[in-house]
């Protein structure tokens, strides 16, 4: 029996790391997810299961790039505060709180710490 090859092999292994680069491309400059798919030669919906395959690896979340540091500013002399506008401390405020896993808390800043702690620990092991 002999064999003929018509064509170039189609398949190719892209590392995780190679993965990321391509999706993170998406949005820099404006390009869409279908301009990227066509740069490298893939289809969109072959970036699509690339994403969702690195979420559930823990190796890509669209928050990756978010950081929040606790900020304290003292207030400026200078600059009047109209009473009206400024916010009551003393209100409780609705927080949300996103995990590594994708899944989101929502609770007050009332909440005991020692509380929160724990069912932060529930829901990442969940």
């Amino acid at each position: 029996m002999r064999g003929e090859v018509l064509g170039f092999e189609r398949r190719r292994r892209w590392s995780d790391d190679e993965k990321i680069g391509i999706i993170m491309s998406v949005g820099v400059d404006g390009a869409s997810v279908t301009q990227v798919a066509q740069r490298h030669d893939v289809t969109r919906q072959q970036l699509y299961a690339w994403r969702h395959d690195l979420k559930k690896k823990g190796l890509w979340s669209p928050d990756d790039g978010a950081l929040f540091i606790p900020l304290d500013v003292a207030p400026d002399p200078c600059v009047s505060v109209i009473p009206d506008l400024a916010p009551n401390l003393s209100e409780p405020t609705s927080i949300e709180l996103r995990l590594r896993s994708g899944r989101c808390l929502c609770f007050d800043s009332t909440m005991d710490p020692g509380a929160l702690v724990q069912l932060i620990r529930a829901v990442e092991a969940a």
